[in-house]
This record gives C-alpha cells, structure tokens and sequence, in this order.
C-alpha cells in the first residue's frame, strides 16, 4: 500500500483516485477551490439551475467502467441517463432546418436527405464510413494506451481523405476538417455541420487535421447522453464513489510545487508551506512553471505539451443562462446549434483572440425539472465557443453585456420570444472559467488528434520525473468528459501494474 497525492478534484482525477483506493493504496486529493468536479459545475438561481462546464455525455461506457471497477453498484444506479433525441437540431443561415436523431444511421441519413436533399445522406455517409476507419486505426493508440515511446506514430493523420482533382494542378487530400467540407462534403450546410463539431471541442476548422472526423463519429455512434440533475450529478456520483472507497480529499488547499527527492516525486507542497510526503503524485491540473524547480517534465520531440507555438489561441466558453417564464413547450429540442452565415469570419475572430460578430450559438432547453422551480418555467442554457481570457478582457462589463445580447437575439430563431420571457440572465465567461479552475485564460482542453505532426497531442501521462504522472484533460488522451475519464484509467494501470502497463484489452 503506498501514499498517493492527487492534485485537482476534477473528472480525470477523481477517476484515477478512485481506481488506485481499490487497488489498496492511500489516496489524498488537493483541491485549491471549494469543491470537486473541476470543469463541471453548477450555478442555481431562484429555483433555476444550470450546467457551467460539460452539458451532455458522450462515451458513457467510460464512466460505466469505472463504477464496475470501483464497485458493486453500476453507473445506472447512482445516477439517471437517457439519451437526447433528437440529438441536435440545427438551424442555418439560408432558412433550413435540420434535426437529427440519437445514434442511428439510416435515421441521420434520411433527416440530411429530407432537409439539405441532393444525396446529402450518402455523401455524409461514405464521410462517416471514413470516420469509421480513423477511428479503426487509431482508437487504441490515440485512446486507450498511454503514449508510448514510439508515439510518433500518432504524427500521421489516420482519416483516410478522399484525392480531389484540381484544374491543371496535381490531385490533392484533405488535411484539415475546413478542407474535408470544401472537398468531400460540398454542401456549405454540411460542412457547417462539421466545422460545428470542431468548434464545439475548441478546434478550429481551418487547422484542425482531418482526423478530427472521429469527434462526430463517435458522437452518432454512440450517442448523446444527458444525466438527470445535470453533469453535476455524474461529479457528484463520482465523488461519492471515492469516497466511498475512502479516498480523502481536502478542499481549500493550493499546490505550489512538487517535492522531488533522490531523482523523484516524494510529494506535495501547499500554498500554506505544509509538505505532504507522498510515494506517487498525480497532477490533474494543467501543468504551470516551477511545478517542478528545475524538471523538464516533458520534453517537445518526446512528446507535445499543449499549447504548442505555432498552434494559436486556446479558446474558452461563455455562457448565458437564462431564466424564462413560461412552460418548455412539448416539441422543444434538448439542443439547438445556430450556425452564422459566415464561419470563417467566425472562426477568424475565435482563434485570433477577437469577437465574433456572428458566433455559432448552442441553445440547450433540458426537460429537466431539477432546472426550473415549476412547470410554468424554463431553464435555457446559451452556448458559444469564444478567445480566452487575455486576448479579449472578459471582466469588462460593457463586453460581457454586448455580447449576451448577441447571443441571445441569435437564439431567438430557435426560442421565439425569448426576450419577452426573459427573468434573469446570468453570463459566465472564460475569467470565470480561469477563476474557479486555475486554467490559464480560461481555456477548455480540445479532445487529443492524430496528425498533423504531433500538434493535437497532449503531454504523456507519465512524466520524465519518476513518480509524477499527469490526468485530466491537459494530458493524454485530452479534453471531454470521456477522454478525462480515459485519462484516470491510464494513470491508475501505470501506477497499479508499473511499466509494462499497455491500457485496457
């Protein structure tokens, strides 16, 4: 039984917390805020209530293994999940609409038919039937493996793009997603719809390699799942599970620095100057300078450490939560996304660290009573992907009000009336986001890509400190819920079963 130190109480921490108690070691999380969870919390108003981080589950069989290897009770007995459906409607700049179902096939091809006509299903078809085969080719080593030492082979873009004939030019593939729309997808509408699933993970379309084709893969695939009372209640059931298996946490605590001794990690060093000797440290928070005096943790060649230069502007969420009189209507849909009529404007502005005039807007209506005080009440959440904390100064009042406004008269075409049922309207920006989670910026860690030599990688989950392994959504596999759960998973087996750990069979 050795002591482990856990530093960050968010989703990828907990996991591995609660997977190293079982395997019989002592576990301690530090915490510098108030509270678990990281990412995903929750802000309540006057008997509304809304996400803050993650708003639906992708994966789910990530969490369902680690309430299975946690203990006796499932995923689906501490917390309740349906899937969403439809899984997204969407609403384009030209007057269409398009709904589409919750992981079926034959169902998101005949709605692209009936909305966008002109084969539009088999075209995203055969694109999600390439989808399939990235994902074929590097699920094991992008997801469940931690990077090995060969994982360069990682630099190689596993999406296997289409030749497209140019006029007097030699035939040429798709590198980026913005290309995969403009050559293999055609319709503006769907590339929309990929530049979508892009923008969502925090990617810009334009630079993005082309293996981000599994991001809707997996979502069609397996699904869109919400959790009664919020995702909070997916962080709440996870902490109950660690401390249930007797994992203690201490909230209010800072980490300054990582105790090394003799060549490695010997603990943890608090804000306060207490040491806390440990035989295994686990960083579940985004690495800062002096986290180590004097180590390079990673090294660029061995292996990346996000943001890399040359990659730009690491990008944030704000948030405008809103509470409505009036009951949800019957019909309404879990989750709308309103694209602009010019995304590249948009995503020129995001990842230049400047405002977009015309975001792309997500508006989540979940039929969840946990959210509104009543029936006669709506609780509606405004979403859009936006520059970070720095670039735009989102502690500016004038800014932060502006730009609600722009959201929400954007999402009055998929919520007619929206003003006029307007109560109270809470906005929460990347300086919040940078306030609660240490992340710089405000920042939100994109999901880990292959190719594009390397760049979409994050850093490894073991450090070149003995001792020191890295979780969360900083380090391999990457940002989401899923890929946070996958990351505790990895450092739990490197701990557990030492080196020659090679991930889940």
């Amino acid at each position: 039984m050795a002591r482990i130190a856990v530093i960050g109480a968010g989703m990828g921490a907990m996991a591995a917390a609660a997977r190293l108690a079982v395997a019989g070691h002592r576990v301690t999380v530090y915490e510098r805020s108030g509270t678990y969870g990281g990412s995903v919390g929750r802000y309540a108003h006057e008997g509304f209530a809304f996400d803050t981080g993650p708003t639906l589950l992708h994966l789910p069989a990530v969490y369902r293994d680690l309430f299975v290897k946690t203990g006796k009770e499932p995923l689906e007995r501490c917390v309740e999940m349906a899937q969403v459906d439809p899984a997204s409607r969407h609403l384009f700049a030209d007057g269409t609409a398009l709904s589409l179902p919750n992981a079926s096939r034959a169902g998101f091809v005949a709605a692209l038919d009936g909305a966008l006509g002109g084969g539009a299903g088999a075209v995203w078809g055969a694109f999600l039937d390439r989808a399939r085969d990235a994902w074929d080719r590097s699920r094991r080593p992008l997801l469940e493996e931690p990077l090995r030492s060969d994982w360069q082979v990682l630099r190689r873009d596993p999406y296997p793009a289409l030749r497209q004939r140019r006029l007097l030019r030699p035939a040429r593939q798709a590198g980026t997603v913005a290309e995969i729309g403009a050559g293999e997808l055609a319709d503006p509408r769907l590339a929309a719809l990929l530049d979508g699933y892009a923008l969502s993970h925090g990617l810009d379309p334009a630079h993005a390699p082309a293996a981000a084709a599994l991001l809707p893969y997996m979502e069609e695939t397996f699904g869109s799942w919400y959790v009664s009372g919020g995702m909070r209640a997916l962080a709440r059931a996870v902490y109950e599970r660690c401390l249930a298996r007797k994992v203690e946490f201490v909230l209010g605590a800072e980490v300054v620095r990582v105790v090394e001794k003799d060549g490695r990690a010997a603990g943890v060093e608090l804000a306060d100057g207490t040491v806390a000797e440990a035989a295994h440290v686990v960083l579940g928070a985004r690495p800062w300078p002096g986290l180590v005096p004097g180590q390079e943790l990673w090294r660029d060649g061995e292996v990346t450490v996000q943001p890399r230069p040359g990659q730009g502007v690491v990008p944030g969420r704000f948030l405008v939560l809103l509470s409505l009189r009036g009951s949800r209507p019957a019909d309404a849909v879990h989750r709308t996304l309103v694209h602009p009529p010019d995304g590249a404007a948009e995503r020129a502005a995001v990842f230049g660290g400047r405002l977009a005039e015309r975001p792309t807007v997500t508006v989540l209506r979940p039929d969840d009573p946990s959210t509104r005080p009543d029936d006669a009440h709506e609780a509606v959440t405004l979403m859009a992907t936006v520059a970070p904390h720095g670039p735009v100064d989102w502690t500016d009042r004038a800014v932060r009000e502006r730009y609600a406004d722009v959201l929400i008269e954007t999402a009055s075409a998929a919520v007619p009336g929206i003003r006029e049922r307007l109560l109270h309207a809470e906005v929460r920006t990347p300086a919040e986001t940078a306030a609660e989670t240490g992340a710089e910026g405000g920042a939100v860690p994109a999901p880990a890509l292959a190719g594009a030599d390397g760049r979409y990688l994050h850093a490894a989950n073991r450090t070149r400190l003995p001792g020191l392994y890295a979780a969360g959504g900083w380090s391999h596999p990457g940002g989401g819920l899923a890929h946070a759960g996958m990351s505790g998973a990895l450092v739990a087996g490197l701990i557990v079963e030492g080196d020659g750990f090679r991930g889940s069979q």
